[in-house]
């Protein structure tokens, strides 16, 4: 990685645009649905800044990182909705440097913590040790911050520790705090957690339990590189190939963007469609269909619809849109979804995947209709 920009070369921040009379790019809004209203000047503005920002980002995290660029958005997604993502994918495909990449262009400290069998809680969260004051030769519990303290955390293959282990990340994730005997400390804000599982070797594994999967608004797979991309990456890695990264936003103007995010409106008919959504996937409804019964064994709770809404209220976003739509929950609907989908044995044994029962659903419950403005 290169070395920090000098504060007088770097692009403007997303918060100086903000802050400029006039926004350097236009943020003409599509007509909204009848009944949701129309942004206010300062929400334009913010707006406006906040996709010029995107499009920096997503040049500056090309410099490193070839191709995926579905898997950067939905991480970028969930940064600006403030959630947490699960990242899988087989070893190799540069998911530590997209993670790393990615807290640079933010200007986020960044921690890596990797998961072991032997890891303990206290190596995640901190210690209490005792320190002898030079002076007077008093001895105090002085406590001694862990990585967890940190703006982006990569939790490397989170699946690799015991449950104790991993449940040390709850509190942090849920609360932005850790406990530490009768002390709590708050994190720095923004705080994300970014954790990786390899879904080939399962030996000796710990899968995450469903009320810490539950925490992450995404799970997002990592596939394997098209040609060309694969093509491209032998040849960055493989010879003198040098890139500078220019940050493009700091922990401030991310946290300001995380309100900016709430006032996005979400028209009565996509309200509608989450709901329908995620009730479709739960078999024990009174009207479930068929294949949900035959085919799911458990269906998502009802934070699946508050990360659709958030997840689409972000994508409108940097769409240049300030309201949702239904393709915003429909594209996001697989990484929200396929964590907390648990499939029947019947299903496994057909080789249905979660996958394939998202997008069944997606296609089967029916979508309103939206009336523009005229």
């Amino acid at each position: 990685m290169s070395d920090p920009v000098p504060d007088d070369k770097r692009h403007p921040s997303f918060l100086q645009r903000l802050l400029t009379p006039e926004p350097e790019a236009a943020f003409e809004p599509a007509a909204p649905p009848v009944g949701v209203p129309l942004p206010t000047a300062d929400d334009e503005r913010m707006a406006a800044a906040l996709v010029e920002s995107y499009a920096r980002l997503r040049e500056e995290i090309g410099k490193f990182i070839v191709g995926q660029e579905t898997v950067v958005e939905e991480v970028i997604i969930a940064i600006l909705a403030g959630g947490h993502c699960l990242l899988e994918g087989v070893p190799g495909l540069a998911k530590t440097m997209l993670v790393q990449t990615i807290s640079e262009a933010l200007s986020l400290s960044f921690r890596r913590i990797q998961f072991t069998p032997d890891l303990m809680p206290a190596d995640i969260t901190g210690t209490e040790i005792i320190q002898e004051d030079p002076t007077t030769g008093h001895r105090n519990l002085v406590f001694h911050k862990g990585p967890i303290f940190a703006q982006m955390i990569l939790a490397d293959e989170i699946n690799r520790t015991p449950p104790k282990t991993q449940a040390a990340l709850l509190e942090a994730m849920q609360e932005h705090r850790v406990t530490v005997g009768n002390e709590t400390f708050k994190l720095e804000e923004p705080f994300f957690v970014l954790a990786t599982q390899n879904p080939i070797e399962q030996e000796g594994t710990y899968p995450l339990p469903e009320a810490q999967r539950d925490r992450f608004i995404f799970h997002i797979r990592v596939a394997y590189p098209s040609k060309e991309e694969e093509r491209e990456i032998m040849r960055r890695t493989t010879s003198g190939f040098r890139a500078e990264l220019e940050p493009v936003l700091s922990g401030e103007d991310i946290v300001l963007a995380n309100k900016t995010v709430r006032k996005v409106p979400v028209p009565d008919h996509v309200m509608d469609y989450v709901l329908d959504l995620v009730r479709a996937t739960r078999p024990h409804e009174e009207d479930a269909s068929d294949f949900v019964k035959q085919m799911v064994d458990w269906g998502a709770g009802p934070r699946a619809c508050q990360y659709l809404i958030l997840g689409g209220k972000v994508r409108a976003l940097l769409r240049g849109r300030f309201h949702v739509t239904l393709d915003d929950i429909m594209t996001l609907a697989h990484p929200v979804l396929r964590h907390r989908v648990v499939p029947t044995f019947q299903a496994e044994a057909e080789g249905i995947t979660i996958d394939h029962i998202i997008q069944h659903l997606i296609e089967v419950v029916p979508r309103g209709e939206a009336h523009s403005v005229l």
